[in-house]
């Protein structure tokens, strides 16, 4: 009897370990990183960061922070457990957006009023190249299979296909108005890009580079105006991708399989981005007008809770 007792409290124990991870919010108009235990629901410590923290990413083994603080022209490294600054990257003016190749050895870094996107080779510190793409460009992401950069750009209403091999632009798609954001599914078979100004989303087929459905957003009590998708992630088994809706408080829920919307769920005041928890039992949102973090627990598709952070929160990342 004293064994079971002991097994089970033995395995509780590393089921409570493996649920651990971090959350890491960048507040953009407090200078600052927020530091959350998502189990517990509470926000731990924000930390000084820089001026206007906006982007933040993980490394892929977890090690280090890579912060877009835009004022200081900048993407900081950070010590993912220390939470010190290690290093900086020069990521050309304004870094906003970027996205790290699975390798874990390059940046590519949007520069909005430059029209650019700057690749940076994170190891030596300094940049590779810089790629002449649309105007205002925001979203931007590699793919899993590390084939394909693409770039959203607001103004010119298009997506452009970079091959990281070359570093040029090989191909280009015209999308609906003000793309904000983008994702792969897990295969690389598929891009997600939001359409902040016709609320809509985009599948793309990354073999044709072409649009094979636009899934439009219609939430009962909101105005259509209010209705502006960005943030877009898609879970590992692409059975489900998540948007962020902006001044809509929502977050639509979308079987990834029939394109349907099944869902909007209730978050705080303008959600920005997302982040899923390492085992994607959790998603996280950053909800910019009402301080806070969601918390929405996929198997029930609820939201269980919501954790103030500070002034205007925009990027997320988590550490397991």
């Amino acid at each position: 009897m004293k064994k079971n007792i002991l097994g089970l409290f033995v395995t509780a124990v590393l089921a409570g370990v493996a649920q651990a991870e971090t959350v890491f919010v960048t507040l953009e108009k407090d200078n600052a990183l927020a530091v959350v235990d998502p189990i517990a629901g509470k926000l731990i410590k924000t930390v000084e960061i820089g001026q206007r923290p906006r982007g933040i990413v993980i490394s892929p083994d977890n090690k280090f922070l890579y912060v877009a603080t835009s004022d200081d022209n900048t993407i900081k490294i950070v010590d993912a457990e220390t939470l010190k600054e290690v290093g900086q990257l020069p990521s050309g003016d304004d870094p906003e957006t970027f996205a790290i190749n699975p390798a874990g050895d390059r940046l590519y870094v949007s520069n909005e009023d430059d029209s650019l996107v700057t690749v940076i080779d994170i190891q030596q510190k300094k940049t590779i190249k810089q790629i002449k793409v649309g105007v205002e460009p925001e979203g931007i992401t590699a793919s899993p299979d590390n084939l394909w950069v693409v770039s959203a750009s607001e103004t010119t209403n298009m997506v452009h296909w970079i091959d990281p091999k070359t570093n040029a632009i090989v191909e280009n798609t015209l999308v609906d108005p003000r793309p904000r954001a983008l994702g792969f599914t897990a295969d690389s078979r598929q891009l997600w890009v939001t359409s902040e100004m016709a609320g809509t989303l985009m599948v793309l087929d990354v073999k044709t580079k072409q649009i094979i459905k636009t899934i439009p957003f219609d939430v009962q009590g909101v105005t259509r105006d209010k209705i502006q998708p960005v943030g877009v992630v898609i879970d590992k088994d692409s059975k489900r991708g998540y948007v962020a809706l902006g001044p809509a408080n929502r977050v639509a829920v979308i079987n990834a399989r029939t394109f349907e919307v099944e869902k909007y769920l209730l978050v705080g005041q303008r959600v920005w981005n997302l982040a899923f928890s390492p085992d994607q039992k959790r998603l996280y949102t950053t909800n910019g007008t009402s301080n806070d973090i969601s918390i929405i627990d996929l198997d029930s598709q609820k939201v269980t809770k919501s954790v103030g952070v500070g002034t205007y929160p925009w990027g997320v990342a988590v550490k397991p």
